[in-house]
């Protein structure tokens, strides 16, 4: 179950602590330590984290070092993403299958909860009610 103040947090993000991004690691840590205990990932989300990672065993060891929170799909969300997909669809998108960020801009969407992400373009575009958290240029 979600808590009140959960967000979602993105794989971008992640990957900046997790490797140690020269450019993105103190706003992410910062963004993320902003939330504890709150923090939030999905099936998609797990699923890529474990392209780096040797085994879900590790991902799950990754999870409990940043305190994440694993969080299924609901139906809702998987229904908003279909709904994203066809409108990219409609609008020229060449992709024959939903891409990764439908699943997490949906997840949120039906949750009413923020998304911690560098990468807003889709996001603002497919799922314009949800409230993201990113980097402004006052960020540097």
């Amino acid at each position: 179950m979600i808590e009140k103040g959960s967000v979602l947090v993105d794989t971008n993000v992640l990957l900046d602590v997790i490797e140690g991004d020269e450019i993105w690691v103190d706003w992410s840590k910062k963004q993320m330590m902003r939330y504890p205990d709150l923090l939030v990932i999905n099936p998609m989300i797990f699923t890529e984290l474990c392209y780096h990672s040797k085994s879900p065993g590790e991902v799950e060891k990754t999870m409990l070092i940043l305190g994440l929170h694993y969080q299924e799909f609901t139906k809702q969300s998987l229904f908003l993403t279909s709904q994203a997909y066809k409108t990219y669809r409609c609008r020229g998108g060449q992709k024959n299958s939903p891409l990764p960020d439908f699943f997490i801009g949906a997840h949120a969407m039906s949750m009413s909860i923020p998304i911690l992400t560098r990468d807003t373009v889709r996001y603002q575009t497919y799922f314009p009610s949800v409230e993201l958290i990113f980097p402004t240029k006052e960020t540097f």
